[in-house]
């Protein structure tokens, strides 16, 4: 199979890219490599793909880019989209990871996460619509369900009161989804993921945080009094997810969580015991766009695509901390801020 995977230098898409080549399918990958946190990160998660590049740049005759071919191109620009995608093409599936994510960055600068959520998603839905492929599968999140519904959160649980941009993004482009669905056919599967973590993570979220800041004897910046909980889900776990997520499906809304919600204390705990440091903590408010605690229901992912999360939070996070050991040298001097 073909598969576009856009986003492939961010932290789910490049484990996605990864497990699909060795699965034996071809990959092209777009990413616009922006700066939205330190691009270090992205630089050694799409250096590990090369190794699986091909030296033509061309699509052969009849089909795509062989193995693992890479466009820096933002899906938010639909003229340079376009190129990419003609240069590439045709594909079998697209699986949209490229995003503008986090909560608290989206208050401070939301047209970004517009730009690339909503219009980005737009112009991949018009080129599918367009050109084929008859397979969209689009990663979205759970900060939809904001902190008015019961857990563990449902699928068919209210969306329409997002409590910051980014989620207000996502849903804008799951309703985009659903329209190009009803109107054109299109096959589409929607994941909504819960707190992703693992190894060459995305160092704006907390485990990448505590396991560099203990790691490196920093203050532990807690905001809050820790006791807010996620349902953290390890990356592997996501990508297998989002994978199986490729079969014919109509058009359906899918959790992925890790299903065992647990506290930012238990999680220090944990980093503790991996690195064999002490933490030392530091509290700050809470932020007013951040929920109490996240947990999914994953009934209709098991129903659906035989999928459960295998690894767990104890198993992930000393997964981890090895990454970090091993990369140490330059992933102490990683961005957190």
């Amino acid at each position: 199979m073909s598969v576009l995977v856009t986003g492939a230098a961010g932290f789910i898409g490049s484990v996605v890219a990864r497990r699909l080549l060795e699965d034996g399918h071809t990959v092209v990958g777009f990413d616009n490599l922006n700066n939205a946190y330190d691009p270090r990160m992205k630089d050694h998660r799409l250096q590990e793909l090369r190794e699986w590049s091909v030296t033509r740049t061309g699509a052969p005759e009849g089909g795509a880019c062989a193995g693992f071919h890479f466009q820096a191109v933002d899906i938010a620009e639909l003229v340079a989209l376009e190129e990419a995608w003609a240069k590439c093409g045709p594909f079998e599936a697209v699986i949209n990871l490229a995003a503008r994510a986090g909560v608290r960055q989206s208050v401070e600068n939301p047209w970004v996460y517009v730009d690339t959520n909503i219009t980005g998603t737009l112009n991949l839905l018009e080129l599918c619509r367009r050109d084929g492929p008859a397979k969209f599968v689009l990663a979205s999140t759970s900060s939809l369900y904001g902190s008015h519904n019961p857990l563990p959160y449902a699928e068919d649980a209210d969306t329409n009161r997002p409590l910051s941009p980014y989620a207000a993004s996502k849903k804008g482009a799951e309703t985009l989804c659903h329209t190009y669905h009803f109107l054109h056919g299109l096959d589409v599967t929607v994941f909504r993921y819960f707190t992703v973590y693992g190894p060459a993570g995305r160092p704006d979220m907390s485990v990448f945080r505590f396991v560099q800041w203990v790691s490196e004897g920093r203050p532990v910046q807690v905001f809050g009094d820790g006791g807010q909980s996620r349902d953290f889900t390890y990356v592997d776990d996501i990508a297998r997810g989002t994978i199986a997520g490729l079969r014919p499906l109509g058009y359906e809304v899918i959790n992925l969580g890790g299903d065992q919600p647990a506290e930012l204390k238990r999680l220090i705990q944990l980093v503790e015991a991996a690195t064999g440091r002490e933490a030392r903590l530091e509290y700050g408010p809470a932020h007013p766009a951040d929920v109490a605690a996240t947990w999914a229901s994953i009934e209709k992912a098991g129903e659906l695509l035989g999928w459960r999360p295998e690894v767990s939070l104890e198993e992930g996070v000393a997964r981890t901390v090895e990454w970090y050991r091993s990369n140490q040298e330059w992933a102490r001097e990683i961005r957190t801020d």
